[in-house]
């Protein structure tokens, strides 16, 4: 049998996934090709840039991930993110080095251990004199790294990593010689946080098992053949969101030389010390995992981080099998802000699945003792009395906050690993369509006459400042800016206003108009407050009707005041414009123009929708 890493990876989650993997399957596949090696790393590498993308927890998406042709519209993205730290890998590590886009070009490692076949792909393979360097390039970004930190009480707070631009590479600071941690930080935090490396399903834990598992094989090949090496290091290449693009182009296509402010484009962490301490941990893991190969057992086992939920790497298994019983609506995981749990008789908490595996699986299985929290005491009733709960009172001090006329807006980005257009960094939120319906007067719009849509025409082409152009031709500064979430919106128009410098003064007048239709139907502590409200009924939900199952997405309220719906669009939400867009130059002329009307009209929906909705809250508090 042979198992590449990506299987590795997928295949640890628990105990049970070989086994259901094989009832699906039938058996395990004991051949591998190079075909179906291929397919299942672009899935996952598709995954990885998604999964990046949608970091911001300002974005939502739809967490199903289509497997279509337009999916591979991303890749081209990702593969640039490998061109370009190959590139850097030349120029500061020097020597030679193997790298190709084709997998099987790659520099190749093979474990044996006498059962499974292990196996794995270098992206990047490095030698010179001193040393072997090995570089798995991730399309994430050095920022969440860097934001491993922490500091004394009231004083700065300090990064673990130390960077060299010398070698634009991130080292650990005990790893550094003489390097005085106690100054920045107690170095039991210190250790907290480096801890966190060694989580595999975190945002960060998650590349360094990847390398680590790398690793594994690498020097379980090398043991087999007795074969000795020089030093090997082992790094992660990940993008620097510090970057800002010149806007340099050769032939079309992006230049990525240094920045003006002395940034380049990938950033190299050394993990060398942290994947060596790593080997014991994967070495009981593979044990683990040739026994669940060996039994087969597809017994239910408690739900855990493992699963993934919510994620974009969410289990397959999750919700056809494992947690096929957990109601899509007003389970024991919908109550609001519930991060923390639930206090039980002890004095501990309970919280997210382990409120499933303790057999709360639906909302009103909680106990009566568990539920302290306000919110969740409106929750319970609205579900068991299904009927809504309004405050009236806060609605209408809300709506009389709203200035006419009201610019409904919504904005469509792409939030591309590498940018492409002058001013942009890595995941820039880059903005290539909005919707605008202007609310003249309470109630006065028209779906049609009213609406006002601007879509970027060519994928290629640099379009935004003809975006803000028509933007800055229908919002003024004389009334609302009104988005769900504005908070997105906001900073789309900040971005632009600094990198259209002339168009900032009139760009920042209509940034300073904003209001969330959340603040509505949800709330907003320190608004409320501000208009004479106590701080707990500030802190209340202004609505809640048991069908939203405790989310306030405009996919959820729109249903509750509307029948207005999604369902007969051929682009149903964000994740689907964004293919669509990223797709352009793959289509047809018929194709293209199809899409682009698909896009107008999904946009158009977003804005009306708001508009909708703020009609029936009108109507609501009445």
């Amino acid at each position: 049998m042979a198992i590449t890493k990506t299987d590795f990876i997928n295949y640890t989650r628990c105990p049970r996934y070989v086994a259901l993997l094989n009832i699906k399957k039938d058996k395990l596949k004991s051949e591998i090709t190079y075909e179906e090696y291929k397919k299942e790393e672009t899935k996952e590498k598709i995954k990885e840039i998604l999964s990046s993308m949608f970091d911001d927890a300002s974005y939502t998406v739809d967490n199903t991930i289509k497997e279509n042709k337009q999916t591979e519209a991303l890749m081209p993205y990702y593969k640039e993110v490998e061109v370009q730290s190959a590139r850097l890998v030349d120029k500061y590590f020097g020597g030679s080095s193997i790298f190709s886009l084709e997998t099987k070009e790659q520099k190749c490692y093979k474990y044996d251990n006498g059962k499974i076949l292990y196996l794995c792909y270098v992206d990047v393979y490095n030698e010179n004199k001193n040393k072997e360097n090995i570089i798995e390039v991730k399309a994430t970004t050095i920022n969440k790294y860097e934001h491993l930190e922490s500091g004394y009480p009231k004083k700065d707070k300090y990064s673990i990593f130390k960077f060299d631009e010398n070698t634009n590479c991130y080292y650990l600071k005990d790893e550094l010689p003489n390097y005085d941690i106690s100054k920045e930080m107690p170095i039991e935090n210190y250790n907290e946080q480096k801890n966190k490396l060694f989580d595999r399903y975190s945002s960060v834990g998650g590349y360094v098992f990847d390398l680590a598992v790398q690793r594994y094989f690498l020097e379980g090949e090398y043991k087999n053949n007795n074969k000795s090496s020089k030093d090997i290091k082992y790094y992660l290449a990940v993008l620097n969101n510090k970057y800002v693009f010149d806007g340099t182009y050769d032939s079309g296509k992006p230049v990525y030389n240094i920045d003006k402010y002395g940034n380049e484009l990938i950033n190299f962490i050394d993990l060398t010390s942290i994947t060596k301490d790593y080997l014991s941990i994967i070495d009981d893991i593979r044990k683990n995992l040739e026994h669940d190969i060996d039994i087969l057992n597809a017994s239910p086992v408690n739900l855990g981080r493992y699963c993934q939920r919510n994620k974009i790497r969410e289990c397959p298994f999750f919700k056809t099998i494992c947690a096929s019983f957990i109601p899509e609506e007003n389970s024991s995981l919908n109550y609001l802000n519930n991060a923390s749990g639930f206090k039980i008789k002890d004095g501990t908490r309970i919280k997210g699945l382990d409120l499933i595996n303790a057999g709360y699986i639906n909302m009103l299985d909680i106990p009566d003792s568990f539920i302290t929290n306000k919110k969740h005491m409106i929750q319970r009733y609205c579900l068991s009395s299904n009927k809504e709960y309004i405050d009236k009172e806060k609605i209408i001090a809300g709506l009389k906050e709203l200035k006419y006329p009201i610019y409904h807006l919504d904005f469509e980005t792409l939030p591309c690993p590498v940018p492409r257009f002058k001013g942009e960094h890595p995941y820039i939120q880059s903005v290539f369509e909005f919707s605008l319906h202007v609310e003249k007067k309470p109630g006065v719009c028209d779906k049609d006459k009213d609406n006002y849509v601007f879509l970027a025409k060519s994928f290629d082409k640099d379009e935004r400042e003809e975006l803000i152009k028509n933007l800055l031709k229908y919002v003024k500064p004389d009334g609302t800016l009104f988005a769900q979430n504005v908070a997105f919106e906001k900073g789309r128009i900040k971005e632009l206003a600094e990198m259209f410098p002339k168009y900032k003064d009139d760009l920042m007048s209509i940034y300073n108009c904003g209001f969330d239709l959340l603040w509505l139907v949800n709330t907003n502590s320190k608004l409320y407050e501000s208009l004479g409200f106590d701080k707990e009924r500030s802190a209340l939900p202004n609505f809640y009707d048991k069908s939203l199952s405790g989310s306030y997405s405009i996919k959820k309220t729109l249903p509750v005041f509307s029948d207005l719906s999604y369902k007969n669009l051929e682009v149903h939400n964000g994740t689907d414009a964004i293919v669509a867009y990223a797709n352009y130059n793959n289509m047809t002329k018929k194709e293209l123009e199809k899409t682009y009307e698909n896009l107008k009209v999904y946009c158009k929906q977003d804005t009306w929708a708001m508009v909708v909705i703020l009609d029936a809250l009108r109507n609501i508090s009445k």
